[in-house]
């Protein structure tokens, strides 16, 4: 028993060696109630991924268009900090507050935006619509 406890304190972690990546890709996604920022390679590993709740904003004051701000500028940051980000490519999906806040926080945070394309799913006529009302 001894020894294995002894071998274990005796191994060395090594440290891995730091990742760049050039360029990623954000994706927003702006409802009504929140805005979601997700920045991932190219591949679509998810380098860093941030919600208004996680920097400070709580309840209704997640929907607005200052926290879409904050947590963009926040998943900025951390992406630019830990793998030397500088060029994104970024989607938009939903009709939210937070969109063009959210863009507006990439970029400030220090990102490259080299497209934007806008990816919101909309009906092209839809389901049928329900029946009228009997009056």
């Amino acid at each position: 028993m001894a020894d294995k406890a002894a071998d274990k304190a005796k191994v060395k972690k090594v440290k891995k060696a730091a990742v760049k990546v050039p360029s990623g890709v954000a994706n927003i996604l702006a409802t009504f109630n929140n805005t979601l920022i997700t920045i991932s390679d190219e591949q679509g590993n998810v380098l860093s991924s941030v919600s208004p709740a996680k920097v400070g904003f709580k309840n209704s004051k997640k929907r607005t268009a200052y926290a879409a701000t904050k947590a963009a500028v926040a998943a900025g940051t951390a992406a630019i900090e830990k793998y030397a980000l500088k060029d994104v490519k970024v989607f938009v999906k939903g009709a939210g507050v937070g969109r063009n806040a959210a863009i507006k926080g990439l970029s400030s945070a220090g990102l490259n935006v080299t497209l934007l394309a806008d990816i919101t799913r909309t009906p092209h006529n839809g389901c049928r619509a329900p029946r009228k009302p009997k009056k």
